[in-house]
């Protein structure tokens, strides 16, 4: 009786810290200075590096497949990126997570036109000091981030399309 206890506040605990990760915080805060410049392999297979992104509005979304809102905006991600990119707009999905299982099975089935990072080892979240799934980070043609935004729900689109639009303006 007692393991099956400590089974169910284990998996309570773990569904707890998944659901703290995957937050809905969805604020948007101005950020300042220079985004940390990184390379990354996309998925397929190239090498990806910020600084050569120069001179266009980058959004930085970091996101794993076993988040819900990561999952439910990824389609508004490429919507942004498909009707921005004529005009210097590109969208960066960075994966975390250690397996590349779950992203595939996950983009089998809403596959996106922007390039998707691997970040397995967690280095670029670090340095963006990434606390909640997802996170994403608003870069303007100068490579200095503008705005950060952590979390998701749904209306949050409608911030992001605003931040762009706003920056390829400029």
């Amino acid at each position: 009786m007692n393991k099956i206890i400590s089974q169910s506040c284990s998996r309570l605990l773990m569904a707890c810290l998944v659901s703290f990760m995957c937050v809905n915080l969805a604020g948007a805060a101005a950020v300042k200075g220079p985004a940390p410049n990184f390379t990354l392999k996309s998925m397929s297979g190239k090498n990806l590096k910020l600084s050569e992104m120069a001179g266009n509005v980058v959004l930085i979304n970091f996101w794993a497949s076993w988040c819900g809102p990561c999952r439910e905006e990824m389609p508004y991600l490429n919507a942004l990126h498909k009707k921005y990119a004529p005009l210097g707009f590109t969208v960066l999905g960075v994966n975390v997570e250690e397996q590349l299982d779950g992203a595939m099975g996950f983009l089998s089935n809403v596959p996106v036109d922007f390039p998707i990072l691997l970040d397995s080892k967690n280095k670029v979240s670090k340095q963006y000091k990434v606390v909640a799934m997802p996170t994403t980070v608003v870069v303007d043609r100068d490579g200095n981030m503008r705005y950060l935004h952590e979390g998701y729900k749904p209306g949050d689109e409608k911030k992001y399309r605003q931040m762009v639009k706003k920056l390829v303006r400029e």
